[in-house]
């Protein structure tokens, strides 16, 4: 719920990601996490790759782009499927309009649908405490690249998911085309080619 002294003049609507969203999720990737976003452990497992289908979701609010949240497929060195929650992003002047929480109810209630069954990611384990995630069945766990073990966290959308997991979790499915990344690039650039932006 939003805080006593949050504007809340405007309707937050969540939804499915769409290829015209990707300059401005972009554009708040970069506001809310800097350059060396791209440098994190997590970004090795999503770089030139999609999300999981279904699982990238925005919020909107005004007519802008105020949150972001993807699920991306993985898999552990011993073999146990899951996603990659991350990044999570919502506009600065939008954060007390509790959108964070709310994409990632969405996120998490839409994975189990699918019959996914956990989700790993890298971050503070107070705030995604309250989702479930925990570093309780991540001890055996290793990102590729540097990271604070104390932030790889878990959830088990079905019991039992993670026993026995371990080892190096590792982006799963095949790479996008070329011909798909050059159409996200496009979606994503500011004017047609051709035209000045």
């Amino acid at each position: 719920m939003p805080s006593s002294g949050c504007p809340n003049d405007k309707p937050v609507a969540i939804r499915q990601e769409r290829r015209s969203d990707v300059a401005a999720r972009e554009s708040l990737l970069d506001a809310a996490f800097g350059p060396g976003r791209l440098a994190k452990a997590s970004e090795r497992l999503r770089e030139g790759r999609k999300p999981a289908r279904g699982l990238a979701f925005v919020a909107h609010r005004g007519g802008h782009l105020v949150g972001t949240l993807r699920l991306w497929p993985v898999v552990t060195g011993t073999g146990h499927a899951g996603l990659l929650l991350g990044p999570l992003a919502v506009a600065e002047d939008a954060r007390c309009l509790g959108i964070g929480a709310a994409l990632m109810g969405e996120a998490l209630a839409r994975a189990r649908q699918l019959g996914h069954r956990a989700v790993i990611l890298v971050g503070d384990a107070a705030y995604y405490g309250r989702f479930g995630f925990s570093a309780q069945n991540t001890a055996a766990f290793r990102m590729p690249g540097p990271y604070e073990r104390d932030r790889l966290l878990a959830v088990e959308l079905v019991p039992g998911a993670l026993r026995g997991a371990g080892g190096l979790i590792a982006a799963a499915g095949p790479r996008p085309s070329r011909w798909s990344g050059l159409m996200d690039r496009i979606a994503g650039s500011p004017a047609p080619i051709g035209q000045q932006a």
